[in-house]
């Protein structure tokens, strides 16, 4: 613990500015602003939370700087797979099993570890520390395209983008998924608010309307392709396009379960399913068997470039392990 007091040139100046200063030898900014945002920095007697927090003279600032070594990833020399790459941003097809920013459980092995390593210090500060960069995020297992900010200018203003959502602006997320079943609209709207689940906190679920705190979370759908036995008219499974209107934490997993489609693959939402496997036939059931993770991929990303105004659009198929999941499914069924 490291207890300072301001001084004259601290006054009107952020918290994390002149922390920065003063321990220069000892952290980085960046760090000191993810120890600002995790509550461990006191300002006479009171715990501030916002790294702009402006100073005066006089005030007797406690450090907890306990977990400062902890706070910055080190850089690792994980491969990526980058669509395009300038001064100010970076985008790339994040492949399954990637976890993007270090947390619990998470330490090393991160896209955070590997765009350290690639960048070095050229990465947006906003996110803090353990998040250097990064503007969205993907699931785990799900893959796709994702942006990345070189610097602070850069992610306010896609920030500000994924937050409209594209309702005024050129913002477009979608999607493939392949669920069980198949919606009985070709297109849709799902509009159902989510709250973290009180029995598991690693889920979600959608919220009683009673509930204050959960949030708005908007799901347009558009099915693409069904498969099943024509002859029974029976659908097993189908290919859908996903778009987000909100960008909620599992958002299109808890949604599509919700209607009574989960992804083929989602042992957290769809492991009541799994015994529909046993309708197909014995080769696609051996794939979809085989299948470690929910079958979703972040397919098309159009935004604006913060500096330039064009307009960019970065399109990538599924991997090969969903694209032979989707086409396994061209085997009739039993």
């Amino acid at each position: 613990m490291l207890k300072l007091l301001t001084d004259d040139n601290a006054h009107g100046k952020r918290l994390d500015q002149w922390l920065a200063q003063q321990l220069a030898l000892q952290s980085s900014r960046c760090c000191l602003q993810s120890l600002i945002r995790e509550g461990q920095v006191i300002v006479n007697g009171k715990t501030i939370l916002e790294p702009r927090f402006k100073l005066s003279k006089n005030l007797g600032v406690i450090v907890n700087m306990m977990t400062a070594a902890e706070c910055e990833p080190a850089g690792e020399n994980i491969p990526l797979d980058i669509l395009y790459e300038d001064k100010d941003l970076i985008v790339l097809d994040k492949p399954a099993g990637l976890v993007v920013h270090p947390g619990n459980g998470n330490q090393a092995g991160t896209l955070v570890n590997a765009l350290v390593h690639h960048c070095g210090e050229d990465l947006s500060s906003i996110g803090g520390a353990k998040r250097p960069g990064i503007v969205h995020r993907l699931d785990k297992d799900t893959t796709g395209i994702m942006v990345v900010a070189k610097n602070d200018s850069a992610h306010h203003n896609l920030s500000q983008q994924f937050a409209d959502h594209g309702r005024s602006g050129v913002l477009l997320r979608t999607y493939v998924a392949l669920v069980w079943g198949a919606p009985n609209h070709k297109r849709g709207k799902i509009d159902l608010p989510l709250i973290r689940s009180h029995r598991d906190r690693k889920r979600q679920t959608v919220a009683r309307e009673s509930c204050s705190n959960a949030r708005q979370a908007i799901t347009h759908y558009t099915l693409l392709k069904k498969f099943g036995d024509d002859k029974n008219r029976t659908t097993i499974a189908s290919l859908l396009e996903c778009r987000l209107e909100t960008g909620r934490t599992h958002q299109i997993r808890t949604h599509m379960a919700y209607l009574g489609h989960p992804l083929i693959g989602d042992m957290n939402y769809g492991s009541a399913f799994k015994t529909k496997a046993n309708r197909l036939s014995r080769p696609t059931r051996a794939v979809v068997s085989a299948f470690p993770r929910q079958a979703l991929h972040a397919q098309r990303l159009t935004f604006r470039h913060p500096f330039t105004g064009k307009i960019m659009t970065f399109i990538r198929n599924p991997p090969d392990d969903m694209q032979n999941l989707i086409e396994s499914f061209q085997e009739p069924i039993l």
